[in-house]
């Protein structure tokens, strides 16, 4: 049973012009088990056209009769040249009896002077009022068939004509009251005693074989529309229903209702549907994620920015009323660090939210990772500020640590790390930063002299807003998302990031993340 499929979500218009090919006119109009179906009948109405070949063997299985009767009616009435009066009647009989026919023989004043049936008739007429109904069927289906091809309408055989009526040196068939063929032929016995031969049979072997041949196609034909509709029906049922499921599905994630929608994947299915279903099912739970994630991430933000929001309110209430001029200079402090606090937040949140659609649209290039830390560390000391610390690079060689990828990107990712170690380590610490190729990955490593992070925290250093620093000096200067974004870019070009431990007895923390080498 067709299964209605009802959107209870607002409409969504596509902007997309339709793919070449994919446009459905009139036949749009129609379900997929209708096309189904439609295209299997239509191969059946090929397959019942073969009744027009039917007809057309019938056609020329009569003419061949009716020749075969003007041929033994030219012979016959060869035979009789130079026969006496006795010797034809005699003749006439004989042949009768032979070949199921009736033969008559009349003279030039229009009488019978010879008849095969003068002992008695060679075939009998059936009555059909007399016939079973079985009989009444097949004449109905073969009147009811040749109506639908057109058959040409004989003309009705209303009985034996007399000599006067035949027509000289002529053939031709009628069709007896039971639909059997009248098969008839004349041909003049010019030499001796002139007269003229008529033959006549009742040639019910032709529709004999005719029926035989239509029934044997109608069976042919019930068998193939009994399968057609069986395989139709299980097209139907392997195309359209498990579609029909995922339209549902569809609907209800677009209706946007249901938290949680499960879209069949169709293990069982290796082929295009079962792809689509899969696929389907992935997208779906990939869009779960990302609307998590998003609620998550607005849920985040909006607890972060209360915190500077809540000071800077603090501290304009109190510019109200404090009137000593060093505390008016503190608040005021304040609310310039809070201002640069909320600034910092808001550009880093707004990278953070662009970095996916970037990676998305940009076509990665060959990068040298190595030539392009050398070229971030050398604008790093033009503009480095008084830190007292060092940066220490390990460079590879050249054209070694080789990657596909975005260079402003992966540019981002590195400062990020530099100015992560950077902020940890103490007065003159050093930070080490290092490239190298082992086998198929390209690994960095930035280490810095600080306190280091404890294991339990190695992952929770990549959360949105992760901040663990200590002291009035970090407050405002870090949003807590530069090794979030680090996180994001590297996964966007397939590598992956975290922080490990040092080597034993070396203090302070080790962020390493890999990507895949390039082929050169």
């Amino acid at each position: 049973m067709t299964q209605s499929i009802h959107s209870t979500g607002p409409d969504i218009a596509s902007q997309a012009i339709e793919p070449a090919g994919s446009r459905l006119d009139w036949s749009g109009r129609l379900s997929l088990r209708q096309r189904i179906l439609a295209v299997n009948v239509f191969a059946l109405a090929l397959l019942a056209g073969s009744f027009f070949y039917l007809d057309s063997y019938r056609s020329r299985l009569i003419v061949e009769r009716v020749s075969q009767a003007a041929a033994e009616a030219r012979l016959m009435s060869t035979a009789m040249d130079g026969m006496t009066l006795p010797e034809r009647q005699s003749f006439v009989a004989k042949i009768g009896r032979q070949t199921g026919a009736r033969v008559r023989l009349a003279d030039r004043d229009g009488h019978i002077v010879a008849d095969s049936w003068a002992e008695g008739p060679s075939f009998t007429l059936i009555d059909p009022d007399t016939e079973s109904w079985q009989r009444h069927v097949a004449r109905w289906l073969d009147e009811a068939i040749e109506f639908v091809v057109d058959a040409r309408e004989p003309p009705k055989f209303e009985g034996f004509t007399s000599p006067d009526k035949w027509p000289a040196n002529a053939q031709g068939w009628l069709i007896a009251p039971d639909l059997t063929h009248m098969i008839w032929a004349t041909a003049p016995v010019a030499a001796g005693q002139p007269m003229l031969l008529r033959t006549d049979r009742n040639a019910r072997d032709i529709r004999r074989f005719v029926r035989a041949e239509r029934t044997r196609l109608g069976y042919v034909i019930a068998l193939v529309s009994l399968l057609s509709v069986l395989l139709s029906l299980f097209l139907a049922r392997t195309i359209a229903k498990p579609l029909q499921l995922l339209v549902s599905a569809a609907v209800r994630v677009q209706a946007g209702r249901d938290r949680e929608v499960n879209v069949p994947r169709l293990p069982s299915r290796n082929d295009e549907i079962g792809r689509l279903a899969r696929a389907l099912s992935d997208m779906t739970h990939a869009l779960r994620q990302r609307i998590d994630a998003t609620e998550a991430f607005a849920a985040d933000v909006a607890h972060e920015i209360k915190n500077p929001l809540a000071s800077l309110s603090s501290a304009a209430e109190g510019l109200r009323t404090v009137t000593k001029p060093e505390l008016r200079a503190q608040l005021q402090d304040i609310i310039k660090e809070d201002v640069y606090r909320l600034d910092r937040l808001i550009t880093d949140i707004a990278d953070l939210s662009r970095i996916d659609a970037k990676l998305a649209r940009t076509r990665f290039e060959p990068v040298d990772i190595g030539k392009l830390i050398e070229n971030l560390l050398q604008l790093h000391k033009a503009r480095a500020k008084p830190d007292n610390v060092e940066i220490a690079f390990a460079r590879p060689h050249a054209g070694t640590a080789m990657v596909m990828g975005d260079p402003s990107q992966l540019s981002r990712v590195i400062e990020n790390l530099l100015a992560n170690a950077i902020s940890f380590s103490p007065p003159g610490g050093v930070v080490r930063i290092a490239a190298t190729r082992i086998f198929e990955q390209v690994i960095v490593t930035v280490d810095d002299d600080g306190p280091g992070i404890p294991e339990n925290a190695r992952e929770a250093v990549f959360e949105r807003f992760h901040s663990d620093r200590r002291g009035d000096e970090a407050f405002g200067k870090h949003s807590g998302l530069g090794l979030s974004i680090a996180r994001t870019i590297v996964n966007g070009h397939n590598g992956t990031i975290e922080a490990v431990s040092r080597e034993p007895g070396q203090q302070g923390a080790r962020i390493e993340f890999r990507l895949p080498a390039l082929e050169v």
